[in-house]
């Protein structure tokens, strides 16, 4: 495939000139690093291309930068990097998960991935043949360049019956309001859904459990997130590369099981840590806002860690936290933290689990601006009677909760204070406290084993110190040297 028309040169390089941009950024997965040289070449030549003889300098002010190893997911557009240089837009190369960006302008590039267009076009009409329902074809954003010709190769089936979803704008500018996945559209009468970038309607009446889906892409987050949220659908996957179509989703759907699992688990926590996975998805700020409000309507600690991508050593650094608070893009919150000494759940489960009543109906919200627009401060206060945990097999009363709804935010100061000192007066021989059991940060660092050296001690003199050895590691100073022959 042309490099140019791979990259997409000529469109990246019409959008900068129509708006004027002076400042680009130029952001690549650590897959595509290798090709950002000639990338940048490339689309300089076609700026000087678009522009006129004589006006050479207003191409000269532009300026190109390259963005690598991004502070979250690469699927997300890095806003933070991208301001380190006053950018006013980034192009964003590879795959993408297309959220909503908060300030800079953006311009996606999504690649072309090999496909065979009459072999695609034959799977899916027979399995829309073998089964009863319509079929709704979705596909990966890096198929999107073959999709003219799929159609028109289903097409030449007069009794294949195919419908398409369709690609999102790829320049995208900030919207002051986030967008939700599914919405009705007014007089039309249709419901629109979208996903991933997709988006498709349905007519009145017609939900997508009503249809069957079929996947035409890898086995990435991008199709975990559709098996998650389209749970009640039957769904097969089309795999471009080994071009035979793959029925079984049994690993991706058993994955919810262990979802409810974390959720129940949450329900113990007393100590919430609150990950921020974004700091350029829309909505991320109000999204954190609403989860601590809830955390504290449900009488617990929250506290909230800004880390870029966490992994289980950095999290380990917060021994405290019981549970912790995943806020990023659909396609990257759902991490996988067997490895975790916490679980790490994603902001729809963190609703389940601190706001009592709520019931889990099977269906599945990945995006978290759908989550802002329901609006979390019209949910029921936590009602106080005793709750069952399934985990430890009894009946739990949670705290009071009206202690912090009404504000006693310098009582539970003093509090903890108290609580502290009573801790250290405590014996090395007496239980201290275990992990779960601590209220807060103050509380659980209080009650631990090993607090530093001599930290209770009394005496006000200096401590003792030893000097140690001196001199190489192969042979000290105060060594005796082994005689050689």
């Amino acid at each position: 495939m042309d490099f140019e028309s791979k990259y997409e040169v000529s469109r990246v390089a019409t959008f900068i000139r129509s708006n004027k941009f002076k400042r680009v950024a130029l952001q690549f997965p650590d897959e595509l690093l290798k090709d950002s040289t000639r990338v940048v070449g490339a689309l300089r030549n076609a700026l000087f291309g678009l522009c006129c003889k004589g006006d050479d300098n207003e191409v000269k002010d532009i300026g190109l930068y390259v963005m690598a190893d991004t502070t979250y997911g690469s699927c997300c557009v890095d806003e933070v990097g991208a301001s380190h240089i006053n950018a006013d837009c980034v192009i964003h190369y590879g795959h993408t998960c297309l959220s909503p960006t908060t300030k800079l302008p953006a311009f996606f590039v999504f690649g072309k991935a090999p496909i065979n267009a009459s072999n695609c076009a034959k799977h899916l009409c027979g399995y829309a043949l073998s089964t009863t329902k319509p079929v709704m074809v979705l596909f990966g954003l890096e198929y999107e360049h073959a999709l003219k010709d799929i159609i028109i190769e289903a097409s030449a089936s007069a009794r294949c019956k195919l419908h398409f979803a369709d690609v999102m704008s790829q320049a995208m500018i900030p919207s002051p309001s986030p967008t939700k996945g599914s919405e009705m559209n007014g007089d039309a009468a249709t419901t629109t859904y979208r996903i991933g970038g997709l988006f498709w309607s349905l007519n009145e009446g017609h939900t997508m459990d009503d249809y069957s889906l079929c996947f035409i892409g890898p086995d990435n987050s991008a199709f975990a997130n559709l098996v998650l949220t389209f749970n009640a659908c039957e769904i097969v996957r089309y795999d471009a590369t080994e071009n035979e179509m793959l029925t079984d989703t049994s690993q991706q759907r058993r994955i919810l099981k262990r979802r409810y699992y974390l959720v129940e688990k949450a329900k113990d926590a007393e100590i919430v840590g609150i990950l921020v996975g974004t700091l350029g998805v829309a909505g991320y700020l109000s999204m954190i806002h609403q989860i601590k409000e809830m955390i504290t309507r449900a009488g617990k600690k929250a506290y909230t860690l800004v880390m870029g991508r966490p992994n289980p050593s950095k999290l380990a650094n917060f021994p405290e936290c019981n549970v912790f608070i995943y806020i990023s893009c659909a396609q990257t919150a759902l991490l996988d933290s067997k490895d975790f000494l916490a679980p790490v759940i994603t902001p729809f489960e963190a609703i389940l689990a601190f706001n009592r009543g709520s019931e889990w109906t099977g269906k599945y919200i990945m995006e978290f601006q759908e989550l802002a627009v329901v609006g979390m401060d019209m949910m029921p206060m936590p009602r106080k009677e005793a709750r069952f945990s399934f985990l430890k097999g009894a009946y739990i009363e949670d705290p009071d909760f009206q202690q912090d709804m009404n504000g006693g935010d310098e009582d539970g100061v003093v509090s903890l204070v108290n609580s502290e000192s009573a801790l250290q007066e405590h014996g090395k021989d007496d239980k201290m406290m275990v992990k779960g059991s601590a209220r807060s940060g103050l509380e659980f660092f209080a009650s631990r084993s090993f607090q530093g050296l001599d930290m209770n001690s009394n005496s006000n003199g200096p401590e003792p110190f030893i000097i140690g050895r001196t001199g190489k590691a192969s042979g000290y100073d105060n060594e005796t040297s082994k005689s050689t022959t």
